[in-house]
Parts: structure tokens; sequence; C-alpha cells
């Protein structure tokens, strides 16, 4: 027991001063490696440092929630047949893109060539001198001219005339000349047919309507007796309203005269009627139309309404007609003085019924006035009696 103490204290004894001297020796030994690494080992030893480091690993989050299986041989041959698949269709619509444009090529081509040919022949028919009975050709205005402008110029001159027979009246004279005194009214009255007597109205069950104005039987009857010549002047074409005009006036009592719009002019996109084309005295016509621009030749002439939309209680027409025949009745010299006054109102047929209301109340009191007189006179006559 004493042996093995002696044994441990003097193992204790030499161990220790050698493990004071190791701490020494390793600090030195740390800081000349730290010097000589920064001088002469640096890039080797951090080459070597990045080859022993481990790279991280890359987490795939968007794998995580959407987990894929790696695809298969049979998916990679679809894939790749919907490829071709898509780059046919792309093929295809790019050779029919370019077939249709050379179809359009083609047929603005023809176009051409046919408007070309057709303009050709135009000119030709159009441009040619007007030839005599025995055929021989009649000169003009451009005959002295070089031929191919001779052709020019006759085809720009007939196409103007087909202009102008679009834009003025078809004649010059629209009416005949009046009748012998006895049988010519003294009075003109132009009527506008549509929304003045009727009101067109259109439908798919039924189509084109035309509904009468109330009144308008009872108003032709009136101004046709009243020492009027009525004259239908319309804006419409002829082949929708001459229908209409014939269950109208069936027997031609009524209505004297029918005009249409190739009896007008165009101008701005408004059919305007020229009465002095009508062949009477102006200070007798009288045009009724809820139009003023189609009435901008002659305004004085012109009485204007306001349009009719289909209404069931308009009486317009009966106090036109009462205005029309106390107009005759006056014998009124220029009709246009009468019209100049009215044509001041928005209504027209409204003030006219004012005056004829205030006409009544004098005439009453007028008529009172010659019932009073007498009564007196008869009692003041015997105290007057010598």
């Amino acid at each position: 027991m004493s042996l093995r103490k002696v044994l441990f204290l003097t193992r204790a004894v030499c161990c220790n001063p050698v493990k004071l001297q190791v701490p020494k020796l390793l600090r030195q030994n740390i800081c000349l490696l730290s010097v000589n690494c920064a001088r002469t080992y640096s890039t080797e030893n951090i080459g070597d440092k990045n080859k022993n480091e481990k790279v991280p690993e890359k987490v795939d989050i968007l794998g995580r929630f959407f987990p894929q299986t790696p695809g298969s041989v049979q998916d990679a041959q679809e894939v790749k047949k919907e490829q071709e698949k898509f780059e046919q269709e792309q093929k295809e619509k790019n050779q029919e893109n370019e077939n249709s444009w050379r179809r359009m090529k083609i047929g603005f081509a023809v176009f051409g060539g046919a408007m070309t040919v057709m303009g050709g022949c135009m000119v030709i028919e159009m441009g040619a001198p007007r030839r005599s009975d025995d055929g021989t050709p009649l000169e003009d205005e451009f005959s002295h001219l070089p031929l191919p402008l001779q052709y020019l110029r006759r085809t720009w001159k007939e196409l103007t005339f087909y202009e102008k027979m679009i834009k003025e009246p078809s004649r010059e004279k629209l009416l005949p000349d009046t009748l012998p005194p006895p049988y010519q009214p003294t009075y003109t009255l132009v009527l506008e047919f549509t929304d003045v007597l009727v009101h067109p109205d259109w439908t798919y069950q039924t189509g084109w309507r035309f509904k009468k104005r109330p009144g308008v039987d009872q108003f032709l009857q009136t101004v046709a007796n009243s020492d009027y010549e009525v004259v239908i002047f319309t804006s419409e074409n002829a082949f929708m309203i001459y229908p209409v005009l014939e269950k109208l006036d069936p027997e031609n009592k009524y209505i004297s005269y029918k005009l249409f719009r190739d009896s007008t002019h165009f101008i701005d996109g408004v059919h305007v009627k020229n009465l002095e084309g009508l062949n009477r005295d102006l200070s007798k016509v009288i045009v009724v139309d809820w139009n003023k621009e189609a009435t901008k030749f002659q305004p004085e002439n012109a009485l204007t309404l306001k349009k009719w939309k289909g209404a069931d209680d308009d009486t317009a027409l009966l106090d036109l007609a009462n205005l029309l025949q106390t107009i005759a009745m006056s014998n009124v010299t220029d009709v246009r003085e009468v019209l100049r006054y009215y044509g001041q109102f928005d209504d027209p047929i409204a003030a006219f019924r004012e005056n004829q209301r205030r006409l009544m109340e004098q005439m009453a009191d007028r008529e009172k006035e010659t019932q009073e007189q007498p009564l007196a006179r008869s009692w003041l006559r015997p105290f007057t009696r010598r």
C-alpha cells in the first residue's frame, strides 16, 4: 500500500511540469500557423477549405406542397406528339392565310379589271356623238376637241344630267295651265300628306300602315267646296303614297293634283318644295306643312302646323278648315298677309282659335246691345212724342 502511494506521488510530480509546458507550446504553434497560413498557404487553404466544406442542400418548397412524379417515357412521347400537332396546325393556318391573301389579290385584280372594262364601255356609249336619222354624227360643243377628250366631256355631261334629275324637279311646270274663270277655283291649297293628313306606322306584324287624322274627310270636303284647288305635294315616293291617296279620295272629288318626291328640290338632305313651279299666282297659294325647311323658298306662303303624331283627340284639321273657309269668304286679295300674321305664332291654329273666340264674344256683345236699344226707344216714345 505504501509502495503504491509512492509511485502515485512520483508520477504526479513528474507529469505536472509537462502539462504546464504543453499549453505554451500549443500557443506558439497556433500563432506561427496563423501567420504562415496567411502568407504562404492562403489560396490553397481557402481552396481546400471550399472543397472540404459541404454545399448546403436546396430546399424545394414547391415540391413539398405540389409533389410531382417523374415523367415516364410515354408522357414524353405524348408531349412530343402534342407539340408536333401544334406546329402542324400553325403551318396549316399560315398556309390558309397565304391562300386567302392570294385570293383577295386575285379578287381585287378581277374587280379592277371589270370596273375598267365597264368604265370604258360607259365612256364609249355615253360619250359617242348623237347621230341623225341617216347615221351621220351631229356636231355639238365638243366636236372641235380631240377624240378622247370629246368622249370624256360628253360622258361627264351625261353624268351631271342624271345628278340634276335627282336633285331638281323632273319638269319645270308642275301643274297645267289654269282653267277658264268659271271653272278655276280662286285659291290653291298645297298640302303635305305625311304627318298632316295621315301618320305612318310600321310594325313587324303589319308592316307600313297609315292612320287617318281625325276629321280629314270633313276637312277635304270643306276646303274643296270653299273655292280651293287642293294639291297634295309630298316629299314621299309615289309608289308608297299613291295607293293611300286613292283610298282617301277614290273618286277624285276633292284632290285635284298629286305631286311627289320627283317634283321637289333635294338640298342638304331635305326635299324642298318650290311653289314657283306650280304655275299659279303666289298671292293665292297657301301651303300647309309641318317642316319649315320644306318651304324655305317661299316662307311667306307657308302655314306651318305642329307635326301630328297620331293622337286621337286632335282637332287641328277642323280649325284649319274654319280658317281657310274664313279666308275664302273674306275674298282676301293676298293670302300672304294673313299667313305672315299667323306665322309669328308657334301654333297658328291655337292663335286662330283664340281670335275666333274673341270675335264670337264681340259679336255676342254687339247683338246684346242691338237688342237693348229698341226696347229703350219703345219705352221712351210716348214721352217724347209731340
